[in-house]
């Protein structure tokens, strides 16, 4: 393994400036005046591709190497609480006080409100997170290669959008990030798996630490919480989606929890959206161009339903080209490039958008409107789950056996 202090900045950061610099200036332009980093804030979160998630390394190090934690104590203390274990180990104590030791700043009235108001967005919401978010991220290579390397591209996609939507589902129902709640526990297991993930890749000698540095870093998990968060809501927006103030502040709110449950340093959380988009129209000034993965990955994720059971052809052909015309419209067209695939008209959004303003924006302003779209929003899900996964979602990727 190699250490943090025997690196430089890897090469990655900036190699493609003039692509990432199209790429990025949109969110930097919406963040305001002062959004460029510059100085030891740039330098800080250039470092940032350098570091990991301590606190999962050292539970990692705690099972593969000392063996004093078994995987079966992680499991019982993640669903009963740490108490539960005869005998719990010191390392398995100090990852679980780190965890449930949660920061003063969080606040449970925001925590629900932000759940509530991320699935009022209903369907819209999933089509977001897969055809912005998701397919936002692999417009870079730079980050890709764990996903790559433990082979969840391909035929894996299907599973893997299933998992990313249930965590996403389980972070957003009623309690879902209190202890006792599925979110938190999806996140912390999430957390737990990354953490092995890249325990195993930094100790692979075909790993490119000058070119990539740490597998998992923190960089790049800022970049994905801001994803799930401010380009989210930016993105619900321009489907014409009416987002109150408060809501998206306690959207930022639950993501920036949820973020740091799964181990991104408290410097980068979305706190607010203009701290949000200053992080993200960074991290995005610093990516590496398009690889071979952001290819795989994107026609995986743009043909997903062709692997979905129980689907006829020519609903399989419809879901591809409804996902394409998203996917343009999310990705401002010229980012279908980056993943290799062809941009459509964006004739999907023209139908969500008038849609979404009458609903939201008439609708949800009357008397009950708000429980009227919340109802909605949930009729909407139930029935993209019955559909997507002939109503069995696949379970989460288990975290691999000390």
């Amino acid at each position: 393994m190699t250490t943090d202090a025997a690196l430089t900045t890897p090469t990655r950061f900036g190699s493609a400036p003039a692509w990432s610099e199209r790429f990025a200036r949109p969110m930097l332009a919406l963040a305001g005046p002062g959004a460029r980093m510059r100085g030891e804030e740039l330098a800080d979160l250039k470092a940032a591709l350098l570091r990991r998630d301590e606190a999962g390394d050292a539970l990692v190090r705690a099972v593969r190497e000392d063996k004093a934690v078994t995987m079966p104590q992680f499991r019982t203390a993640l669903a009963d609480g740490v108490d539960a274990v005869e005998d719990a180990p010191a390392a398995l104590r100090d990852f679980f006080a780190h965890v449930e030791e949660r920061p003063a700043w969080v606040d449970d009235a925001l925590l629900e409100r932000g759940g509530a108001a991320a699935r009022r967005i209903g369907k819209d919401g999933f089509d977001i997170l897969a055809f912005g978010s998701l397919l936002g991220g692999y417009r870079s290579g730079g980050a890709l290669q764990p996903l790559v390397r433990t082979g969840r591209i391909g035929e894996q996609t299907l599973q893997r959008v299933g998992e990313t939507g249930q965590w996403w589902l389980a972070c957003t129902a009623p309690g879902g990030v209190r202890r006792d709640g599925e979110g938190w526990r999806l996140s912390v297991h999430v957390r737990a798996m990354h953490a092995f993930v890249n325990y195993q890749l930094e100790r692979d000698p075909s790993w490119d630490w000058e070119f990539r540095g740490v597998p998992i870093n923190q960089h790049d998990r800022a970049g994905t919480i801001g994803s799930f968060s401010t380009s989210f809501l930016l993105q619900a927006r321009s489907l014409g989606i009416r987002v109150p103030a408060g809501d998206a502040a306690a959207i930022m709110h639950l993501w920036s929890y949820v973020g740091w449950l799964m181990g991104v340093d408290e410097r980068w959380l979305p706190r607010t959206e203009r701290a949000g988009r200053r992080v993200l129209g960074n991290v995005i000034a610093g990516f590496s161009a398009p690889e071979e993965s952001s290819r795989l990955l994107g026609a995986g994720l743009i043909d997903m339903h062709d692997r979905a059971p129980g689907i006829p052809a020519w609903r399989r052909r419809y879901e591809r080209e409804r996902a394409l015309s998203m996917a343009t419209y999310l990705n401002l067209g010229y980012g279908m490039r980056d993943v290799g695939q062809p941009a459509r008209l964006p004739w999907y959004p023209a139908l969500r958008v008038p849609a979404n303003v009458f609903w939201t924006h008439v609708v949800g302003r009357l008397p009950g409107g708000r429980g009227v779209l919340d109802r909605r929003a949930e009729r909407a899900l139930d029935r993209m789950a019955r559909f997507q996964y002939a109503g069995h979602r696949p379970p989460i990727a288990p975290i691999p056996e000390g």
